[in-house]
Formats: C-alpha cells, sequence, structure tokens
C-alpha cells in the first residue's frame, strides 16, 4: 500500500433483520473518514456489504417459508436504502453470495488444505446457534455462551478444523510490537487476556447436514464454509485478492477496519491468524467502537429498545442524524441514545450555534448590498477568531489521524462559537449605522471566511447541509479545496454574492415540561433533596457500592477547564467517567493509578459526555485529593 492511500472497511452486515443504529453508527463513521481523507487529497477506497451465509440467514428465511437466497434478497435491500438515505459514499458494496468472492474462498481454503493447515476430526463439546461459534466447558459463563449469554446445545460431528493454535505466540508478539493493530489500545489488553489461555483450533466447516446455507468445501461436498471464516475475507476479496494482483497491491493492507467491540475476539484473533497462514500482510488497525446505549442496556430487539436510523433520519434530517452520532459518542467508548439528548444537541450546537451564525453574517451582509467585501487591517479581534479557526483546522487533522473525530468536531464549533462572540464584540449592525465602513468590511469578510472554512471542515460530516451553507455564501455546493490548503488564507471570499435563505437548522420545539432532559431533571430533583444528611442504616449504606477501579486513559473534556474524562478499568469491564478534578490533576498523572468509585450510580451526561459512575474524593479549602488504597489491590474489587 502506497503511504497516501486509504482503505477502509466496515463489518459486513447479517441479512437476518433490518438495519439498526449500530450499523449506521459504524457505516456513518467510515464515511465520514473516507470523505475526510478525500479532502485530504488521500487516493480513498470505501467498502461495505452484507454477510448472507450461515445460520441465522438460514433461521431467518426458514420462519418465512422462503429460500435464504430470497431471504438475502429482500433484506439487503434494507442496508442498501438506508445507505442511500444516509448518503453513504462507498466505493463497493460487496455481498458474500456474490460468484467471486465464493470463488476467492474456495481457492483459500483449498490453498490451506493442501498445506496442512485444515485438517478433520471429531468434535464433541457446546455450540452457539445464534453465535455460530463452538465453546470449549471452560469458555462457557454459568454453562451458558460467552458472548451472547443465550443457551448452548451439546453436540457430537466430524468437522475441519484450522490450525489456528499455532499462530498464538506469533500473534501475541505481532499485537505487543504493533501498538497500532488494535485500537482503542485497552482493546489491545482484551485480546492479550483472551490469548493468556490456549488457543483451540477453529473449526471452519459445517455439515451440511446441519446447514446447507454456505459456500461449499472444495475438498468434501458434504461440508459448507463456517459463516465468520467465509465473511472475513471480503476485505481482501473485494479489492482483487486472487483476481487482481494490481488493485489488491494497491489497496491492502487496509488502513481501517471498523468494527464494534462485540466482534473483537474474530478481528483479532482469526482473521490475523488467517491472514499470516495465507501469507497476507496485516491491516494497519482494527478499530472497535463501542455500542449505542439506552440508558445503561444495550439496544436488542428483546428489550424493544432498538432505535431506527431510517425513522430518525426521517424525523429530524439526515445531516442532523450524522452529526449527532459523530459528535456525541467518544470513539471507542459506549454512548447513551436519547431523544431528548439528540434535541439538545441539536438545538444548542446546529441551530443556536451554527444556524444563528450564518443567518446573523447573511441579513448583515445582505443589508450591506449582498457582496462580501475587501477587508480592511486585522486588530486584535480578528486575529483571535483566527486563531480559533487555525485551531480548529489543526485539531480536525488530528481528530482523524488518532480516530477521535468527536474532538475535532467539538473545535469546529467552538470556532463557530468564537464567530458570534466576534459579531457582539464589533456590532457590525452598530458599524452600519455609524458609516464605519472599513471596520464593517473587515467584519463581513472575517465572517464570510470563517463560514467557508467551517463548510469545508464539517462537509463530511454533513455534505448535504454544507453544499447549501456554501451556496448561501456564494460559492459552489461541491467542494474543489484540499483541508491543508485552508490554512494557507489568502483572500477568497471577496466578491463572492450572498444569497438570502430559510434558516440552516430550523430549532426543534418541544413542550415546556419536556424541554429540559429527563435525566437532568431526575438531577435538578435529586438536588432538591438532598438538604440535610439525615442518618442512615449499615443496609442502606451497603446499597452504594464502592468498587476499585485502574485508570487507563485519562483527558480533558473540550470547552472545559474543571473536567476530565477516564476511562477505568473495573475488574474486566470498561467505564467512562467524567470529574471535575482537572484543576488537581493532570490527565498524565492519573493514568495507572487505583481509585476507588460508585459503580452503580445512574449515568449521567456532563458537559454532554457520558458518565458511568463518580469517583471518591477529600477536598478542604482549595486542595484535592483522591480517595486511594494503601498498598496493591486488583480492579473490581469491593470497598467497604
Amino acid at each position: 500500500m502506497g503511504k497516501d492511500t486509504f482503505y477502509i472497511t466496515t463489518p459486513i452486515y447479517y441479512v437476518n433483520d433490518k438495519p439498526h443504529i449500530g450499523h449506521a453508527y459504524t457505516t456513518i463513521l467510515a464515511d465520514v473518514l473516507a470523505r475526510f481523507h478525500r479532502l485530504l487529497g488521500d487516493p480513498t477506497f470505501f467498502m461495505t456489504g452484507t454477510d448472507e451465509h450461515g445460520q441465522k440467514v438460514e433461521k431467518a428465511a426458514a420462519e418465512k417459508g422462503i429460500p435464504p437466497q430470497q431471504q438475502a434478497d429482500e433484506t439487503v435491500i434494507r442496508f442498501q436504502e438506508l445507505w442511500q438515505k444516509l448518503d453513504i459514499t462507498f466505493d463497493r458494496f460487496i455481498r458474500t453470495t456474490m460468484p467471486f468472492h465464493k470463488k476467492v474462498v474456495q481457492e483459500a481454503l483449498q490453498d490451506l488444505y493442501d498445506r496442512g493447515l485444515i485438517y478433520k476430526a471429531e468434535y464433541e463439546g457446546w455450540y452457539c446457534v445464534p453465535d455460530e461459534r463452538f465453546c470449549t466447558e471452560r469458555d462457557l459463563v454459568d454453562g451458558k455462551c460467552p458472548d451472547c449469554g443465550r443457551e448452548v446445545t451439546r453436540i457430537v460431528e466430524s468437522n475441519y478444523f484450522f490450525k489456528m493454535s499455532q499462530f498464538q505466540d506469533w500473534l501475541i508478539d505481532y499485537i505487543k510490537s504493533h501498538p497500532e493493530f488494535i485500537q482503542p489500545a485497552f482493546r489491545a489488553n482484551e485480546t492479550l487476556g483472551f490469548l493468556k489461555k490456549p488457543l483451540n483450533d477453529l473449526c471452519i466447516s459445517r455439515p451440511k447436514s446441519r446447514l446447507s446455507w454456505g459456500i461449499e468445501l472444495p475438498f468434501d461436498r458434504d461440508y459448507v464454509c463456517y459463516v465468520w471464516f467465509d465473511a472475513l475475507i471480503n476485505y481482501i476479496s473485494g479489492v482483487g485478492y486472487r483476481q487482481d494482483d494490481e488493485q489488491f497491491k494497491k489497496w491492502w493492507p487496509a488502513s481501517y477496519h471498523l468494527i464494534g467491540k462485540d466482534i473483537l475476539t474474530t478481528h483479532t484473533v482469526y482473521w490475523p491468524t488467517m491472514l499470516k497462514a495465507m501469507n497476507l500482510e496485516m491491516p494497519k488497525t482494527i478499530f472497535a467502537h463501542g455500542w449505542w446505549l439506552i440508558g445503561k442496556d444495550k439496544m436488542s430487539k428483546s428489550r424493544g429498545n432498538v432505535v431506527n436510523p431510517m425513522d430518525m433520519a426521517e424525523k429530524y434530517g439526515v445531516d442532523a442524524f450524522r452529526y449527532f452520532l459523530l459528535a456525541e459518542m467518544t470513539m471507542g467508548n459506549d454512548a447513551s441514545f436519547s431523544e431528548d439528548a439528540f434535541i439538545l444537541r441539536y438545538n444548542s450546537d446546529l441551530a443556536n450555534d451554527l444556524g444563528n451564525l450564518l443567518s446573523r453574517v447573511l441579513k448583515m451582509t445582505l443589508r450591506n448590498g449582498g457582496t462580501v467585501p475587501q477587508p480592511g487591517e486585522y486588530s486584535a479581534e480578528e486575529n483571535e477568531l483566527f486563531a480559533a479557526l487555525h485551531n480548529a483546522i489543526s485539531a480536525t487533522e488530528s481528530s482523524i489521524k488518532e480516530m477521535r473525530l468527536e474532538t475535532g468536531i467539538a473545535a469546529i464549533l467552538e470556532a463557530v462559537r468564537a464567530g458570534n462572540r466576534y459579531l457582539e464584540k464589533t456590532a457590525p449592525w452598530t458599524l452600519l449605522k455609524q458609516g464605519n465602513t472599513e471596520k464593517l468590511n473587515t467584519v463581513l469578510y472575517v465572517c464570510a471566511e470563517l463560514l467557508r472554512n467551517v463548510s469545508v471542515l464539517l462537509y463530511p460530516v454533513m455534505p448535504e447541509k454544507m453544499g447549501d451553507l456554501r451556496e448561501a455564501i456564494g460559492l459552489e455546493r461541491e467542494l474543489d479545496v484540499n483541508i491543508r490548503d485552508l490554512t494557507r488564507g489568502g483572500n477568497v471570499m471577496t466578491g463572492k454574492v450572498m444569497k438570502d435563505r430559510e434558516p440552516l437548522f430550523m430549532r426543534i420545539m418541544v413542550e415546556k415540561e419536556n424541554a429540559q432532559p429527563k435525566a437532568a431533571k431526575a438531577k435538578v430533583k435529586e438536588e432538591k433533596k438532598v438538604e440535610e444528611a439525615p442518618l442512615i442504616s449499615i443496609d442502606k449504606f451497603f446499597k452504594t457500592k464502592l468498587k476499585t477501579a485502574k485508570v487507563l486513559t485519562a483527558e480533558k473534556v473540550p470547552d472545559s477547564t474543571k473536567l476530565l474524562r477516564l476511562e477505568i478499568d473495573l475488574g474486566g469491564e470498561t467505564r467512562q467517567i467524567v470529574s471535575g478534578i482537572a484543576e488537581h490533576y493532570t490527565p498524565e498523572s492519573l493514568i495507572g493509578k487505583t481509585i476507588v468509585v460508585v459503580a452503580n450510580l445512574a449515568p449521567a451526561k456532563i458537559r454532554g459526555v457520558d458518565s458511568y459512575g463518580m469517583l471518591l474524593a477529600a477536598k478542604s479549602g482549595k486542595t484535592l485529593r483522591l480517595v486511594t488504597l494503601d498498598g496493591d489491590v486488583p480492579p473490581g474489587v469491593q470497598v467497604g
């Protein structure tokens, strides 16, 4: 792969049901990253698609009384229509039922079999039908599947196995020596933890007597290929592996495989060992993002709390939905979804800040003739605004490299807010009345230039709305600029003719009693209750679960001088908490500390960041100290 190429993939999605918000988030994230890299001038290839074989699909088809291929053909349309609705600019949509993919899978299987890396043996043990995986006795958690928590079935049958175990030591060394390979870093630790136990060989077949819907093994027609072995190969078959050497060399290895954290093991254990056996390079980075939760619960059909992305896009607009998903979630961590949170961020960031800035600049420029004027000399006020803009440009580039898009978006919105503050300070409406033409021209030009830059920076996130903004300030909808060129300055906007338009983002009106999000109202109500501290029983005290936790990462919360966002290990569970200790501790000083947290506290949103717990600290005057332990104690231990 050339240094300047960018190849990004999403997982390929099962066609046993319609897409949900998790599918939408991963695919929008990939689309935004692909768009950013195109704006950076990097040759870019973005692939997504559908996983159409296996027991889940066969079962869904049987329940409807239709053939599996018909189930796949009918369901794949839902994904394709949603991606079109969400403005997803993939370069290839791959389906594992495509003939070329099946041919590549069979050739890879035959090659591994011929080289003795696949063998036949009898298997007796536990099998999870929903996850389509075999489980050893030690894998089970309370007698159930360790991944999904559902019942497993005891089976005895002959199958074919891939010699995955012989690559265990190599994989451990590779992960440790390539810190960029699995991101975020705590996901690499999860994989290394999994690899502490002896790695079993991977069963890569299913007998047709039990499952007929799959790619037939080339060396035994009585078996089909295990769905994951089939699905993972899409990442190479889709860019020319065993078909077009020139294309394959151009794009492989992938820059990023984007995945949900629930498929970490398949992508960081199965996939790299498969690639190693096939003598292929590893992808540069496998990035596992978190889940969208409702409160503290994962979305699931059984709970009835699944968010339909098509409904949200229809109700509030595609670009607003894209913006919320990217701005709200810290990449790699879980995030809580609620319509209240959506409306709060929409009204604050989009309607009040960005939409208001555009409306004010349009109104003043149209009152001044409608053409962006030539600016005069810049004062400290203009230089301060340009500093915020340059910070946004720099932060955006950094956020792409560091896979922290939410920080780049936050910096862009801070530049927008700086623009609104600049208008308040300079008061162009007063300058117009006073006839102070030189200063007025400078203000109008600087604000037009700010909007031009913002339209470029946010274009990958909100392409349609940024096209509308560009038209309003006299520019072409489509971009012809590289992000890196934005810092070079130059008088671009003088002479552009602005056009009046309706507000870019119409404020969402809510009933007065619902204007404040439920979580915030509950917090206010709770604060009113806690006016005194009556004596409590020991039983009530122990309802509060205090646990030890190890700080994995720490960083400042954007736009806050007091808040830090911490990722903590609670003994096998990774959580995010927000705490107002930034004035007392630097982020670097916290990493590795063992602290005490309230583990059963209801989640809260602080400055737009989800917090799942609270650390304990003591404060005397201006001095604050964390509650820590006297000696080494592992994370997750009960305190009290």
